[in-house]
C-alpha cells in the first residue's frame, strides 16, 4: 500500500509544494513546529532513509540545502534545522525547521495551527525564493 507522502507525490492528496524535480518532492508539514517547516521526501518509496543509494542520498541533501536557503530567505529565523526521525510515516524524509531557539526542533511539543490562506503564502513565499536561487 502506497505511503501518504507517495499519494501526495501522486497527486492523490493536496499539499503546499515548494519545489520538486525529477528525484525528489519539498512539501510543507501540515502539522508544523514552526512556520515554514518543511518536508523534503524523495519521490522513490523507501521506508529508512539509510537504505537509500548513494547517490540518491548525496542528492536529497543536496536538493535540501537550496530548499533551506529559500526558508530562510522567507521566514524570520535564526537559521534551518535539520532533522531526520524516520518513524512517523514509512517513506524516507527530511524536516527542515525554522528555527528561533533549541525548542523549535522538539518534536513531542504542540504544534501550530495555520489557516490555509497562511500556509498558502508561506508555500508561495519559499517558493519563489526557490525559484529565483536555481
Amino acid at each position: 500500500m502506497p505511503t501518504i507522502f507517495s499519494k501526495i507525490i501522486n497527486g492523490e492528496i493536496p499539499c503546499y509544494r515548494i519545489a520538486e524535480n525529477d528525484e525528489f518532492l519539498a512539501f510543507l508539514d501540515i502539522s508544523p513546529l514552526e512556520k515554514g517547516h518543511t518536508l523534503i521526501v524523495p519521490k522513490k518509496e523507501i521506508d529508512y532513509i539509510f537504505d537509500l543509494e548513494d547517490d540518491l542520498l548525496v542528492n536529497m541533501h543536496l536538493f535540501s540545502k537550496k530548499v533551506a536557503r529559500a526558508i530562510q530567505d522567507s521566514v524570520p529565523c535564526i537559521r534551518i534545522g535539520v532533522a531526520v526521525i524516520g518513524l512517523e510515516v514509512p517513506h524516507a524524509h527530511i524536516h527542515l525547521v525554522p528555527l528561533h531557539s533549541l525548542g523549535s526542533m522538539t518534536f513531542t511539543k504542540e504544534r501550530i495551527n495555520l489557516s490555509q490562506v497562511e500556509f498558502a503564502e508561506i508555500a508561495q513565499s519559499i517558493r519563489t525564493k526557490f525559484e529565483e536561487n536555481i
